[in-house]
């Protein structure tokens, strides 16, 4: 049984017809990103922020997994399987995945604006008003820019140990995710499924230019 740990990022989730956030002009659904993602932004129109995250909630509640999410669930009954994602929504949980960090959040939870550990599920809309058991306002449980990513030390332990690694969905540009292939192992293998892949093959990297519904598939099959 092989260590594997699975770096995956929004192009997993687009295919099930997830919008992706960001636009080619830098904007969030039309959104500056420092007005809704940002904690500053949300310290000045928190009703902003707040529907914001409710119209992706509301969206994420429509779709389903797709054939990626499903063949990485399916690894599992042959390997230690990790995700690493950086995708705030559920998909791979609900394909059957048992091991997922998130590394940017959940957006099927919230937490005190005051305590971040104080996390609860929620998956209905997120309002003004809306306070934790000590009357703070709740926020969305996702990392913004300018906050830690206080999974990353998990993630790179992860990556440290695999066998194998996973790369899908992701261009690996968006730092501090990015740097996580830097822990792997040197004689650890790598798969970077993308269709237009950032990376050149190598005797270490195979290269899978395909959408990751089609690539992942084809990789899994491989390492049965």
């Amino acid at each position: 049984m092989m260590k594997i740990a699975v770096l995956t990022g929004a192009g997993v989730s687009a295919e099930s017809g997830l919008k992706t956030f960001r636009d080619s002009d830098g904007l969030w659904e039309g959104h500056d990103v420092t007005k809704v993602a940002t904690p500053e932004g949300f310290a000045e129109d928190p009703a902003l922020v707040l529907e914001f995250y409710n119209q992706r909630r509301r969206q994420l509640l429509t779709v389903k997994p797709n054939a990626a999410h499903i063949a990485l669930a399916a690894l599992e009954k042959n390997h230690d399987v990790t995700i690493i994602t950086q995708n705030v929504d559920d998909l791979h949980e609900r394909a059957g995945s048992t091991k997922v960090i998130h590394l940017h959040g959940e957006l099927l939870k919230a937490r005190s604006s005051k305590d971040e550990n104080l996390i609860m599920e929620w998956k209905k809309d997120l309002n003004v008003g809306d306070c934790c058991e000590n009357n703070h306002q709740l926020r969305p449980h996702i990392v913004w820019f300018g906050e830690m990513v206080p999974m990353i030390e998990v993630a790179a332990e992860v990556v440290a140990n695999a066998n194998v690694i996973i790369i899908v969905g992701t261009s690996m540009q968006v730092y501090p995710a990015a740097g996580l292939v830097q822990y792997a192992q040197e004689d650890a293998k790598i798969y970077f499924i993308d269709p237009k892949p950032s990376i050149s093959e190598t005797k270490r990297i195979k290269v899978f230019a395909q959408n990751a519904s089609t690539g992942v598939p084809k990789v899994v099959e491989l390492l049965k």
